[in-house]
């Protein structure tokens, strides 16, 4: 089974540098990371690499672009891994609160807009054991952002924004300055205050979704596409080398995107393979891609 994958996935790596390159010229996606342990024959044990995923998905707006998302393998989790895998990307980058992208925003041609699910994760870590008032309400306030969002998803970009600025925009004033109070009044070295700092820290990231209807208030889109690879790593439990994570990243990259976009990905893979064994002209890979496929030759799925 691996020697085919091997096989395959270098058959394929055309057809995933044309997917990260349509991703790229993207102006607004998605990025996160999750680790890929990577057997180390020479330590005789494993090492960790890194499967870094980029998506995008415009469907929330009513953008008309396919939904895709290409995982990259690499040895590390430096902030050198995004910057070389997005090279030459222009627009917004939503993310959660790793440093390492922030990189790319020192370039000027980057936006970071960050993420209010793991803004709320750390309040929810504290309330979920009581006696944490603050946290609780904190909860409260972020979920009227949500439930605005709730109102708005599918609606265009130019509706979203006007309602959010309406909506969204007094709501999160009020909670800035209800943070600031209330982490003057608390422990600064407590968890609380971690958790209002991280928020804080990172307010102008958070918040610029109230001005662009592209944008959304969280980051979910990429993280849902990090979740079979989560699962698939329980299973797997290691890539065999380092080109085993790439082939990983590359065949994980083309299943999850016919998912996103409604093909069946075995008689996807399976046909395509056939026409590159053909001699599919390489001047032509954008009709591999899954969403240019001729879906009739494929079962639809769920």
């Amino acid at each position: 089974m691996a020697d085919w994958v091997g096989r395959a996935a270098w058959h394929l790596r055309p057809v995933h540098a044309r997917l990260l390159a349509h991703i790229r010229a993207s102006t607004k996606i998605f990025a996160d990371e999750t680790t890929a342990p990577v057997l180390d024959p020479g330590r005789g044990r494993t090492k960790t690499g890194q499967l870094w995923a980029y998506a995008r998905d415009d469907r929330p707006w009513g953008g008309t672009d396919p939904p895709a998302v290409a995982y990259v393998y690499a040895p590390n989790r430096k902030a050198e891994q995004p910057i070389a895998h997005l090279a030459g990307f222009k627009g917004v980058l939503q993310v959660d609160g790793y440093p390492g992208y922030r990189a790319l925003a020192e370039k000027g041609d980057v936006q970071l807009a960050f993420c209010w699910t793991h803004v709320r994760r750390y309040f929810y870590e504290l309330a979920v054991g009581g006696a944490m008032p603050i946290a609780s309400e904190a909860l409260e306030r972020i979920a009227a952002l949500y439930a605005i969002e709730k109102d708005i998803r599918g609606r265009s970009a130019e509706e979203r924004c006007a309602v959010r600025q309406a909506r969204t925009r007094p709501l999160l004033v009020a909670l800035e300055i209800w943070l600031r109070e209330r982490l003057a009044l608390i422990s600064q070295k407590s968890k609380l205050a971690d958790a209002i700092r991280y928020a804080l820290s990172r307010w102008e990231g958070l918040t610029c979704f109230v001005d662009n209807g592209r944008i959304e208030i969280d980051s979910n889109t990429v993280e849902r596409s990090i979740r079979p690879i989560t699962l698939n790593r329980k299973n797997a439990l290691f890539a065999g080398s380092d080109g085993g994570g790439e082939h990983w990243a590359i065949i994980a990259s083309l299943v999850e995107t016919c998912k996103l976009c409604r093909i069946d990905p075995e008689a996807y893979l399976a046909d395509m393979l056939a026409k590159i064994a053909n001699g599919h002209p390489n001047n032509r890979i954008d009709d591999l891609l899954p969403w240019a496929y001729d879906k009739p030759l494929l079962r639809d799925v769920a």
